[in-house]
């Protein structure tokens, strides 16, 4: 089995095609073998071993694609971390996850530095550019197929984040499926706005279109008008996105199909696509969009409409190549089409575990079949729905919110006697967190104090958007808060 880093290292004929676009910068296939070589060099010679784990704090920077496969190329496991996250967050995946070695861009030196535990080698991006000048180069070190290589942060209802790990076999087989299932050649040009921290961005947006040969035009953030001018400048062919993105690009005037020649269509993913959004941005961009899915688990595409084929609204498509997706009751047995149940997945792209937690892994199998948490079905076509999350979690712009997370939070504020957060539907967002609180006899409490109070501790998509304060949180028959209440609740609210 071939180390995943080892789709950078191409044959020296094509050496001089450009790899990556960001800004004002381009980095041909031969600057990024030499730059991830020598990388992989210098942080063997700083005291990496193989299996040694390394923290990447980046936005969509070209620093991110380098440190990703210099650690990789070295034998190293990389840990993605959102770098928008709060001291509060980030301590936590640096101690949890183990990392040895944080790399990180100095826009987020204050809370790197105070979020890293003792004894970590920080390694900032002037650290990267100096290191960029050495001379040796190394190749990468051999990997198995079940070898770790990257540990992807997500969660569960039981509260603090789960590392989900991704093996090289994981990630080499989705990437094979991705680049099947969207046809992707070294033609196509494909805009990478999705956060690559995240399962979504990184390998639909990086891994897939570098192993296909194409090219990856970067965006650090969303921004709608940057997108257009993305699209118009560097001729892209294919736009991976969340629902809320392609809301908000409905919102722009005085543009059409005209103006993005080069672009063939749109992929949806990370959330459930709303009809009216998707029909409404195929009105005025005569672009299709191709909605699929897949969790962080699965490494993570499972499923999508197939490109130039049949597409089925509000359905998430057919499974790709190497994946076997099915329907299960809660004794894991299949049910057949039509029927509501869990969509359980199995295939070579499924993850390892979750990281420190074998509980937690195993319950998250049926035997050889993953369970997503989702609900759904499937038709006699064999497309798959997604009905509702088992899982509580919410979904905002295409990132995950945990409840518990918020809610830990939340009972930590003096005065607050009970708390849930729940998921509304969002027209923008695809979801927002509401907040219900039960307080204390006597206490008194605002949203701007309890908004003072998280802000510091979460990433501003996590803080509630809303908070409703009750005598006591509505209960089931067993003692447990009603979050089925409580959703139907938030519901009628963003519903007037």
């Amino acid at each position: 089995m071939r180390n995943l880093a080892g789709i950078i290292y191409r044959s020296p004929a094509r050496d001089g095609e450009i790899a990556i676009f960001s800004d004002s910068q381009k980095v041909s296939y031969g600057q990024l073998r030499r730059g991830v070589a020598v990388l992989a060099a210098k942080l063997k010679q700083s005291g990496l071993k193989q299996g040694d784990h390394v923290a990447i704090v980046f936005p969509n920077f070209p620093d991110f694609i380098f440190s990703y496969f210099a650690i990789l190329t070295a034998g190293g496991v990389v840990v993605p971390v959102n770098p928008i996250f709060k001291p509060y967050e980030m301590e936590y995946i640096f101690k949890h996850s183990d990392a040895r070695i944080i790399i990180y861009s100095k826009l987020f030196e204050a809370t790197v530095k105070e979020s890293a535990p003792e004894g970590v080698l920080l390694v900032d991006d002037l650290i990267l550019s100096q290191w960029l000048d050495e001379k040796e180069e190394m190749e990468p070190i051999p990997r198995e197929r079940d070898d770790l290589a990257v540990i992807m942060y997500t969660s569960g209802t039981t509260g603090r984040p789960k590392g989900a790990m991704l093996s090289h076999g994981n990630l080499t087989a989705n990437s094979e499926s991705v680049i099947e299932g969207l046809h992707l050649t070294k033609e196509d040009v494909m805009l990478t706005v999705l956060p690559l921290f995240h399962s979504f961005g990184a390998m639909v947006g990086m891994i897939s279109p570098l192993r296909a040969g194409g090219k990856v035009v970067l965006l650090p953030r969303f921004l709608p008008d940057a997108v257009i001018k993305a699209i118009k400048d560097f001729g892209v062919t294919i736009f991976p996105a969340v629902p809320s993105m392609f809301a908000v690009m409905n919102r722009i005037k005085d543009i059409n199909r005209q103006d993005l020649p080069s672009l063939k269509y749109c992929v949806s993913g990370g959330a459930p696509m709303p009809l009216e959004v998707m029909e409404e941005f195929e009105r005025k961009y005569g672009v299709p969009i191709y909605e699929g899915d897949g969790p962080t688990e699965c490494s993570p595409v499972t499923a999508v409409n197939p490109i130039g084929g049949k597409r089925k609204p509000a359905s998430i498509g057919l499974p790709v190549k190497n994946v076997q997706m099915e329907i299960a009751d809660e004794q894991g047995n299949f049910l057949p089409p039509g029927e509501i149940g869990e969509i359980v997945v199995k295939g070579p792209n499924v993850f390892l575990g979750y990281y420190r937690d074998p509980e937690a892994t195993k319950e998250a199998f049926f035997g050889e079949w993953f369970r997503t948490g989702d609900m759904g079905k499937k038709d006699e076509d064999g497309y798959f729905y997604i009905i509702d999350r088992k899982k509580d979690m919410i979904i905002v712009d295409g990132l995950n919110v945990y409840p518990r997370e918020v809610e830990e939070l939340l009972y930590r504020i003096p005065g607050v006697a009970e708390a849930a957060v729940v998921g509304a539907k969002h027209k923008l967002h695809g979801e927002v967190p509401v907040a219900f609180i039960a307080l204390k006899e006597g206490a008194e409490l605002s949203p701007s104090q309890i908004r003072e109070f998280l802000k510091d501790k979460l990433a501003t998509y996590k803080i509630p958007r809303k908070y409703v304060f009750l005598p006591t949180l509505p209960k089931t028959p067993t003692g447990k808060i009603s979050k089925l209440e409580l959703r139907e609740k938030a519901k009628e609210m963003f519903a007037s």
